[in-house]
């Protein structure tokens, strides 16, 4: 007994059937020769005609789907146009109807060759609006067929290569041609690489081959909404997770983006008479039209989707969603994109039911105009116009903006480039000329090519424009020379640079003051990508999060391969974090945690992927782990740039045991070479460059010492053995790699050790010797060394451990918190931990603007000041003299009393 839905809902279907009756000769017919479903509709409803349509039956399959193709189309038109379908459901019910039409036509097709046989070794990979599963009314599909020659039923001796073709004809024949009872779908396979000369279905290993080593940046945005649809899923599925590092890059590609913007511009071009909204307009290919919109989302992916996989969705509406989230696309732009797209492929679709036509044209006769305008709801073809207008121009305006305004390039006349120079606010113009010469020459191997030298044209004229506004060109200027002649290929930092104006000012920054980060964008020029990133201005997730997100980027990967992901990833977080210091973004003493926190993070991860290497091997000690010790400055939570780490290995493994693997070794063997392999990786550089300096020698005896030691000899050592300098380093150790019990222990072990009671006199006797034979080894560099001269970081650490070690007091291993608490009990003047944090601010920046024997400008100096709180240069130097006085005081007051 059929349900007569009332009110609205009945009056929606209504309207709906007299508009199809009136302005649709398809839906009309359809109608006739689909009442049931015209009933159905009207009586239950769009969703239960749907189920209807997909129910039929007939004699043989191609009549079958022909006759479930013409009824769901009736159905989802007239859904549509009641508005019952969301445009995504539409699109959905296309979609799953091709999908399971095209798994028929492959077994089928299997069947009449090879009967009785599975139907596998074939796969049918979906691409454009199939792949994201947004068929549109009238649309063919663009498929890529795919065979594995192992498993491919075939016939007798049959090559696996014309069996495929074979199998791909009767699948194209059984979709495409038209019967008395219509077609399935349209089918376009020049998608294919070569369409021209490849054979319609491709071998698995060669079309891998084609798209890791020959593909065009066009394909990458294609396999974007690329999904194994029909046939063998697994074997599609394998196919796409082998072209995965083609589509979604590490390295930006902003090349990508004129390219795009090229094919864009060749369409309107090539259909000129549709470009512009008006009758006649192109829904699909105009400017602003639904080609642009895809384009638009699938650039921002390729952008970000090879950092972020979270941005990496197939369906164009979901993936703005996805990019909002993430930050990538602001909330009105998407908003302006997903309306704009849901009314033109509303609209698409209306021109589509007319005929059942694949068409995208508004008409341009005024009548048909007005008919595809009431089919809509609409007075007239005018409204219609007017509907669209505001849509097409938002999305025109927003593709436009992909690449920056047409800069005007600089002339190669040396006089002009002169003057231009000057306009541009350079003082010495002709010493930049004589670079731009040098550039221009083609000496550099990073502007050898005619692709090189046209990115590096174009980015030029801005980047020179920050530089001379900035902080001394001069020394910018010989860094860019620096770079540029270093650099393999600068095509993507060039292209990134002309594209983003303020990341050509914040490299202009860090040309003119940091050499450090120089040096390093010299070797790996795709540090400065990371830039991009809004996030990556965010301080880094602790050590332990830092580290799983590390272990996750590993996962899957050869351990070669592990270790190159670890060093872009924190390199990339370094340079971040050197950059938010030159650009004033965040306090140096955050970012000294930031470093720490990264090399923590970088250290768990790489313990754990070494240990994992390790054990395949020889196994793991059941009742035994790995420990690793922080110390000096990692223990203390703050790290500058050029920070090594000072580690210890311990073990907690029992003395006489062996390891469970294949090939057995006892603890001293086991966990010293798992040692030398966490070291290893922490230090040894790879294809994607160095990572940290690893400091053992503060481990029992020294170099003469095993590298790792049992957790109860360690102890021995240190409560018999151990110097008094040792029990000083003990003062800011902590446990940074092991279980939580194993932690625990040696924490509760070290707290044991550091309260042992000790003479106030020795200590600071021990303590001033040693201090006096790193005078005479390690002297400062300058009067301006805040960690090595007289009343600096150094003095001031070992006052802090004397009387750590003597009263008990402050055992913490960050300085400021073990400096508060000794000024809680009167032990240490009030506020020298001020002049611990000044100290600690100008060092971290010094090691970036004044590596080595690198002289920073007087603009570099200021700099400077201004990020550790001063005013100016002269303010800093004098609240510098005022620190390193009173560490000085307090260091001689404990040295006067040994």
């Amino acid at each position: 007994m059929l349900v007569i839905d009332r009110g609205d809902s009945r009056k929606a279907r209504n309207n709906a059937l007299e508009r199809a009756e009136a302005h649709s000769p398809f839906l009309r017919d359809a109608m006739r020769s689909q009442a049931p479903i015209a009933a159905i509709f009207l009586n239950q409803g769009a969703r239960a005609a749907a189920r209807l349509a997909l129910d039929a039956e007939a004699d043989t399959l191609e009549a079958r789907l022909r006759r479930r193709r013409h009824g769901l189309a009736l159905a989802v038109a007239l859904g549509d146009l009641a508005g019952e379908f969301p445009l995504e459901e539409i699109t959905g019910l296309l979609s799953d109807f091709a999908d399971s039409s095209m798994n028929a036509a492959i077994t089928d097709a299997i069947a009449e060759r090879t009967p009785g046989v599975e139907p596998q070794g074939f796969a049918v990979i979906a691409m454009g609006k199939l792949g994201s599963h947004e068929l549109n009314y009238s649309s063919d599909v663009d498929l890529l067929l795919l065979f594995d020659s192992a498993t491919l039923p075939k016939r007798g001796r049959d090559d696996a290569g014309e069996a495929a073709v074979r199998i791909g004809r009767r699948l194209i024949e059984l979709l495409q041609r038209r019967t008395a009872d219509g077609y399935v779908q349209r089918v376009d396979l020049r998608l294919r690489p070569s369409p021209e000369v490849t054979p319609i279905a491709l071998p698995l290993h060669a079309a891998i081959s084609h798209y890791e080593s020959s593909a065009l940046p066009w394909e990458r945005a294609a396999f974007i909404r690329a999904r194994a649809a029909a046939g063998d899923k697994l074997l599609g599925q394998r196919f796409l997770d082998a072209i995965q590092p083609f589509v979604w890059r590490r390295s930006l590609d902003f090349g990508v983006i004129e390219e795009v913007r090229q094919i864009s511009a060749r369409i309107r071009d090539h259909y000129a008479q549709g470009s512009r909204i008006g009758p006649g307009f192109d829904l699909k290919r105009g400017r602003g039209g639904i080609r642009e919109v895809e384009f638009f989302v699938q650039i921002q992916q390729m952008i970000h989707g090879g950092r972020d996989a979270s941005v990496r969705v197939p369906a164009t509406l979901d993936a703005i969603e996805a990019l909002t989230a993430a930050g990538r696309l602001e909330a009105p732009a998407a908003r302006d994109l997903a309306d704009a797209y849901r009314l033109l492929r509303t609209v698409e679709h209306r021109v589509q039911m007319v005929d059942d036509a694949q068409t995208h044209l508004l008409p341009s006769a005024p009548d048909a105009l007005d008919n595809v305008a009431q089919l809509h709801g609409l007075k007239n073809g005018d409204a219609l116009i007017e509907l669209v207008r505001p849509h097409v121009e938002k999305v025109g305006e927003q593709f436009d903006s992909l690449s920056p305004e047409e800069r005007k390039q600089l002339s190669n006349d040396p006089d002009i480039l002169r003057r231009e120079l000057a306009e541009l606010g350079f003082t010495d113009p002709a010493s930049a000329t004589r670079h731009i010469a040098d550039w221009r020459s083609g000496k550099a191997r990073s502007l050898r090519s005619p692709t090189a030298q046209q990115a590096f044209e174009a980015m030029l004229p801005g980047l020179l424009q920050a530089i001379a506004v900035g902080a001394d060109p001069d020394h910018a200027l010989n860094r860019l020379s620096d770079i540029v002649e270093r650099l393999s290929s600068g095509i993507n930092l060039f292209r990134l640079l002309e594209a983003r104006p303020p990341l050509a000012q914040l490299f202009a920054k860090i040309l003119a003051h940091a050499p450090a980060l120089a040096d390093q964008l010299a070797r790996r020029p795709e540090l400065f990508e990371g830039l991009f990133d809004a996030s990556s201005f965010e301080m880094p997730p602790d050590a332990d999060n830092f580290g799983r997100l590390l272990a996750s980027a590993m996962q899957g990967q050869s351990y070669d391969v592990a270790l190159d992901r670890v060093r872009r990833m924190v390199n990339e977080r370094r340079f971040a974090l050197g950059v938010q210091l030159i650009d004033g973004h965040r306090d140096p003493l955050d970012v000294t945690e930031g470093y720490a926190r990264v090399a923590e993070g970088a250290l768990i991860a790489l313990a754990d992927a070494a240990l994992d290497e390790f054990k395949k091997a020889h196994g793991v000690f059941p009742e035994g782990e790995l420990v690793v010790l922080g110390l000096g400055r990692l223990g203390g939570h703050s790290l500058t740039h050029a920070s090594d780490l000072d580690l210890i290995y311990l073990h907690t493994a029992e003395p006489g045991a062996t390891s469970d693997g294949r090939k057995p070794l006892g603890p001293n063997d086991y966990f010293n070479r798992l040692a030398n392999r966490v070291t290893a990786a922490l230090s040894v550089p790879t294809a994607a460059g160095p990572l940290y300096e690893v400091d053992t020698r503060l481990r029992p005896e020294g170099a003469k010492g095993m590298i790792a030691v049992s957790l109860d000899a360690f102890e021995r050592y240190q409560r018999q053995e151990a110097w008094t300098w040792e029990h000083m380093a003990l003062c800011r150790a902590r446990p940074v790699f092991g279980s939580p019990a194993a932690r625990d222990r040696i924490s509760t072990m070290i707290e044991g050790i550091l309260r042992m009671p000790r003479d106030f006199a020795k200590i600071a006797g021990d303590a001033a010797k040693m201090r006096a034979d790193m005078e005479r080894h390690k002297p400062p560099h300058s009067k301006l060394d805040v960690k090595l001269g007289p009343g600096g970081l150094v003095d001031l650490e070992f006052a802090v451990h004397v009387l750590q070690l003597t009263t008990h007091v402050g055992l913490d291993t960050r300085l400021e918190v073990a400096l508060e608490q000794l000024e809680a009990e009167s032990l240490v003047p009030t506020n020298i931990v001020d002049a611990l944090k000044l100290l600690s601010r100008m060092l971290v920046m010094m090691r970036l603007v004044a590596p080595g024997s690198v002289k920073p400008t007087a603009d570099t100096w200021h700099m400077v000041a201004l990020a550790c709180g001063a005013a100016s240069w002269d303010e800093l130097l004098a609240e510098h003299d005022a620190a390193r006085q009173r560490i000085a005081e307090l260091w001689n007051s404990i040295r006067k009393e040994a």
